[in-house]
């Protein structure tokens, strides 16, 4: 199996902000304060995390096929 990708660019749902970020690899980013607007992101209803609903590549969790969601 590959090695999961550890960069995904978020983009806030209210401004449309972008930022690269690195993900950590052991764990779900639950939440994140958009440092273009300060909106507050939470997953989106059946995401794990932050990256899985707004990011460029889903967390390295799911990538793995083990995420620590349902």
């Amino acid at each position: 199996m590959a090695d999961p990708i550890l960069i995904s660019r978020l983009r806030c749902p209210e401004c449309d902000h972008e930022e690269d970020m690195e993900m950590p690899t052991n764990a779900c980013l639950f939440f994140h304060n958009c440092a273009g607007c300060g909106v507050r992101l939470q997953p989106l209803q059946g995401d794990c995390c932050v990256f899985c609903s707004y990011g460029t590549v889903p967390c390295p969790p799911i990538q793995e096929g083990d995420c620590c969601h349902g």
